[in-house]
């Protein structure tokens, strides 16, 4: 089950981006995975899950986002997305078109909540 490597080489990289950070906390992580990535949603969920149980980082919810295969048309440059192993453009019919995309795997964003102190209101002030 590759799906674990990469849930555990996704956490080696939080830990490196989370010293950029140091008054921050990442409470949120996406991923983009392509259809043709070769990886298992549900089970890099549940990996990932089980990779970060009983860590700091068991609060960080991972976000995936799927994309699917996409083809662009050399006749018309539109890029589509490719259903049924049907490769044809569907706006002008050429069926010669090259792959543009659906092999994704990368980690896309981190959201960080920013912990330091804030200078507005620093003073408190009372309402009467």
């Amino acid at each position: 089950m590759h799906e674990m490597a990469i849930a555990n080489s996704l956490l080696d990289a939080i830990e490196k981006e989370a010293l950029r950070f140091p008054q921050g906390r990442i409470t949120k992580v996406g991923l983009r995975i392509g259809e043709l990535a070769g990886v298992d949603r549900d089970a890099l969920s549940f990996c990932w899950e089980a990779v970060v149980r009983g860590t700091e980082w068991e609060p960080l919810v991972l976000e995936i986002d799927y994309r699917p295969r996409r083809h662009r048309c050399e006749r018309c440059s539109r890029e589509f997305i490719v259903e049924s192993y049907d490769v044809a453009c569907p706006v002008c019919g050429e069926v010669n078109t090259i792959f543009a995309g659906g092999d994704e795997l990368e980690l896309a964003y981190l959201e960080v909540e920013d912990h330091e102190p804030c200078g507005a209101g620093a003073q408190g002030t009372e309402r009467e």
